[in-house]
């Protein structure tokens, strides 16, 4: 698979804050957004972020953490919203909450709840930890797979600076049983200070360690422009069209720099026709 090829279906992942829905617009109508959840918004913020974008025209797949989830009538609401709506796939995360409101502690309580429900969602991503987990061992994360695949459609991964790293990865749970097809996620083309913030924050540390013994670490943050992932691709494309590894796509983390991931994956696809930025207004 070449590199327009495993970005010609990408998924871009966007936080449901204050301008988000504006920069949305320069998202391609050929992708889709994944609307994040976080403790500090709630669930009902990514539904009302969600909801806008669809009316806009974006195919939108929101997350759902786990320990934001009340309870089994909180449950059945956020499903019917989906219903609602006409929402086919969801993406269910445990959540960062140090504390769940409501009895799902994990992502697999809740999908375990939802598959005892009437709904209409067909497909459900799940996440996945190329360098692992900074409060969960590397065992209980592969048992924790192995017991979602049977409700799951697809894994994405945590965000990750190296290819041999994620490659690696999913060979290891290949090998273990985990047979989902895996969406790589990757950042988009961002500015370099925040993505290292963000980075440390939610513990991608291998990737860090990587980054500093390329460039360094000073270097890096007072190397003019942005980051985007070009090597990363280049790296990655080969392995896309494997069986083995059953790479579907990318999964874009922007941090809500939407325009300038959007013109570096069109300058990575070329001068082939694209099916166009902007959803409808």
């Amino acid at each position: 698979m070449t590199d327009s090829e495993i970005l010609s279906r990408p998924r871009f992942e966007i936080l449901p804050t204050e301008g988000a829905e504006e920069r949305a617009g320069h998202l391609p109508r050929d992708g889709k957004v994944a609307v994040t959840c976080s403790p500090g918004k709630g669930i009902e913020n990514t539904l009302r972020f969600s909801e806008r974008l669809l009316q806009r025209g974006f195919r939108v797949v929101p997350h759902i953490a786990a320990r934001l989830v009340a309870g089994k009538a909180h449950l059945e609401e956020i499903l019917r919203w989906f219903d609602d709506h006409g929402l086919r796939e969801i993406y269910v995360i445990g959540g960062d909450s140090k504390e769940p409101v409501g009895p799902y502690a994990s992502a697999l309580e809740l999908l375990g709840a939802m598959s005892r429900l009437e709904h209409g969602v067909e497909e459900v991503g799940i996440g996945g930890y190329p360098e692992g987990h900074p409060l969960i061992d590397d065992e209980e994360l592969d048992r924790a797979l192995l017991d979602k695949q049977p409700f799951a459609s697809y894994v994405v991964t945590q965000l990750c600076f190296d290819a041999d790293t994620i490659l690696g990865w999913i060979s290891g749970i290949r090998h273990k049983g985990i047979r989902l097809p895996v969406y790589v996620g990757l950042p988009g083309a961002v500015d370099r200070k925040k993505l290292l913030r963000v980075s440390l924050k939610v513990g991608v540390g291998d990737s860090v360690r990587f980054l500093r013994k390329q460039a360094g670490l000073v270097g890096m943050l007072l190397k003019p422009g942005g980051y985007s992932p070009d090597e990363l691709v280049e790296r990655l494309a080969p392995y896309a069209g494997d069986e083995h590894y059953d790479i579907a796509g990318l999964h874009l983390y922007t941090f809500n720099q939407v325009e300038s991931t959007a013109k570096w994956r069109q300058r990575m696809l070329g001068p082939q026709k694209t099916s166009g930025t902007g959803a409808p207004r």
